[in-house]
């Protein structure tokens, strides 16, 4: 059975630092997309970073650019976002997802246009006050 597993929230103050792991199993990470969605409450649930693994080719929404670095370790099955100079708007639910590479670009799958994710994690809470 397909899991995608987040990791890494917690509560940090602004400024801080988190690395996200999202853990993928029984899946072959070769043939997907992979992205980090936020939600938080009343809001819609927004792409901030997505990576392709045919060419390592990355997406980032603007509010999370030069802050944010997504990265994958395919022999690990893992996926990881790292978040620098966080700041209390990242506040809430970062889950990974997974779509087929081939049905979607990377914007795409950020923008959630076009074919869905094919898996979704549950999602890891990431809170950031003082």
């Amino acid at each position: 059975q397909v899991q995608l597993v987040e990791s890494g929230g917690a509560l940090v103050q602004p400024g801080g630092s988190l690395r996200l792991s999202c853990a993928v199993s029984d899946l072959n990470l070769d043939y997907y997309t992979i992205g980090w969605y936020h939600q938080t409450p009343g809001k819609a649930r927004l792409g901030v970073s997505c990576i392709t693994n045919s060419d390592g080719s990355t997406y980032y929404d603007g509010s999370v650019e030069g802050r944010f670095t997504i990265s994958r370790d395919n022999g690990e099955n893992t996926v990881y976002l790292q978040m620098d100079n966080l700041k209390p708007e990242d506040t809430g639910i970062y889950t990974c997802a997974a779509s087929r590479e081939e049905r979607t670009t990377t914007q795409a799958m950020c923008m959630l246009v076009g074919a869905p994710p094919n898996y979704w994690g549950r999602g890891t809470q990431v809170t950031v006050s003082s």
